[in-house]
């Protein structure tokens, strides 16, 4: 197909004439002017230019908040597009999130107010009556609050008790946009402009293959990193090739989660929840609500910073992961696939296909710390996985990020703890013994010192949490009690 086609609001759009810098929310404000849609940070942290993205999944048509400043124009092919100005009613009146705003004083100078009522659009209509603890992690990625936070939240209760979700435009018109939506994602996508080209792939068969013809095409996923290429460094890309909509696949199977790597941090949540209790907290800071329904945990793996946040927590598992070329796979540890920085095992034309994630029956912990508590950069990330019998500890793994070139195991406090007793001494030990496997650097987000004591700081916390089974509990409190 020569058209990249979506629906925004009530009308189809068909485009010819796309370039892979194309972004969503330039087009929203520009071209069809939609200004309700803000544009603030240009890189998907302050959360102004949210709008909700329709898409059919197995389990029919699911509605998300993203954010439209990082999402590329082409990503958007065969999904639903809804901006603020799609909330109004037939007669002009409110929403029932927006009528509730402005009864509770939600708003003041209102910039950031149509991105807030649309991630509190997305939560009314897929939970009737959300806790404050949903509402609070719905919110993660608007960060301006200028009017405090419990107006905000009061007007979520308040929209919930409104009801409403059954007579909502969204909802009256689901089958109809399922069938519409299907209907355009059928067979290749290939549109250019200025001779840069934008593809979508009909599948991974053809994802494969297109791979095989053009191996320097840039992979793109979710965008929530190649989107900031974009918008801050203004980096030209000749051509993408865009696999957002690909290798969804999750499964547990044999011991271990089997999931696609075009699987969103979102989708993975529920699985996460079920085989992986322990780190459900750690996988709620992963970004803000639009970020984790975007980014995918094969592109956070591919891209191979060392700031990622699952890579720690993946390697402490003792992850692998499946590298496609063609009809080619292969599967290596985790570990193994990050050389150096900027530099991973993976051959011109080949990617990242499938992670695989032991479910280990063993004490799991993971950890991230940085300079804000959600939507932000980890300073430091540690996965940790130990095993004990009797009272010794036969097994441990220890991951990092944020401590090196890139995420690796600390070998020397992992020796520290095997074999010694589950005890406070050799988590001490195993504390000071992570100074020899990193010298830390120091940049914006914390000095090579403040890193260090961080790394041996959480492995007296993973200590302490697993000698007393409340203080997690506690701790997370206490943290939200300081944020």
């Amino acid at each position: 197909m020569t058209q990249l086609r979506f629906l925004l609001n009530d009308r189809e759009i068909a485009l010819s004439e796309v370039s892979p810098s194309d972004m969503l929310l330039d087009h929203l404000r520009i071209a069809r002017r939609l200004t309700g849609t803000k544009e603030g940070c240009a890189e998907g942290d302050c959360g102004a230019c949210t709008i909700l993205s329709g898409r059919v999944t197995p389990d029919g048509l699911v509605y998300e908040p993203i954010n439209a400043c990082i999402r590329p124009l082409a990503a958007c092919h065969g999904t639903h597009i809804v901006t603020i100005e799609h909330l109004a009613a037939p007669d002009g009146g409110l929403h029932p999130v927006q009528a509730a705003m402005v009864e509770h004083h939600g708003s003041q100078c209102g910039f950031c107010t149509p991105g807030i009522v649309m991630a509190l659009y997305g939560l009314w209509m897929t939970d009737p009556d959300p806790s404050e603890e949903m509402i609070e992690t719905a919110l993660q990625g608007n960060i301006c609050r200028c009017t405090g936070y419990r107006p905000i939240i009061d007007a979520a209760l308040a929209a919930a008790r409104a009801g409403g979700q059954a007579m909502d435009a969204l909802a009256r018109e689901r089958q109809d946009v399922a069938r519409r939506l299907a209907a355009m994602r059928q067979g290749r996508v290939d549109v250019s402009r200025d001779g840069h080209r934008a593809i979508v792939p009909a599948d991974t068969d053809d994802l494969a293959a297109l791979l095989v013809q053009q191996p320097d095409a840039t992979i793109v996923a979710g965008a929530t990193d190649v989107g900031l290429w974009i918008t801050k460094f203004l980096r030209p890309i000749p051509s993408a090739i865009f696999v957002g909509a690909l290798m969804k696949d999750i499964r547990h199977q044999d011991g271990a989660l089997r999931i696609g790597a075009g699987v969103t941090y979102s989708e993975a949540l529920p699985m996460i929840r079920r085989h992986l209790p322990q780190v459900a907290d750690y996988w709620l800071r992963i970004g803000g609500w639009q970020v984790r329904n975007l980014g995918t945990i094969g592109a956070n793996i591919a891209n191979g910073s060392p700031i990622g946040d699952t890579p720690p927590l993946l390697i402490a598992l003792g992850a692998e992961i499946v590298l496609r070329h063609s009809d080619t796979r292969r599967q290596i540890p985790l570990q193994d696939f990050f050389i150096d920085y900027g530099k991973q095992d993976r051959k011109p034309g080949e990617f990242v296909e499938e992670i695989v994630i032991p479910t280990p029956g063993a004490r799991i912990a993971a950890y991230k710390v940085s300079k804000r508590r959600d939507s932000d950069i980890s300073s430091v990330a540690m996965g940790i996985v130990v095993r004990e019998e009797g009272g010794t500890i036969t097994d441990a793994r220890i991951a990092c990020g944020g401590m090196a070139a890139t995420p690796r195991r600390a070998t020397a406090a992992e020796n520290a703890l095997i074999g010694q007793p589950f005890a406070a001494d050799s988590f001490a030990e195993a504390g000071r013994a992570i100074a020899d496997d990193f010298t830390p650097l120091s940049d914006m987000r914390a000095s090579a010192e403040y890193r260090a004591s961080v790394a041996s700081n959480l492995i007296r916390r993973f200590w302490l949490e697993q000698s007393d089974p409340d203080l997690p509990v506690t701790l997370r409190d206490a943290a939200k009690e300081v944020a």
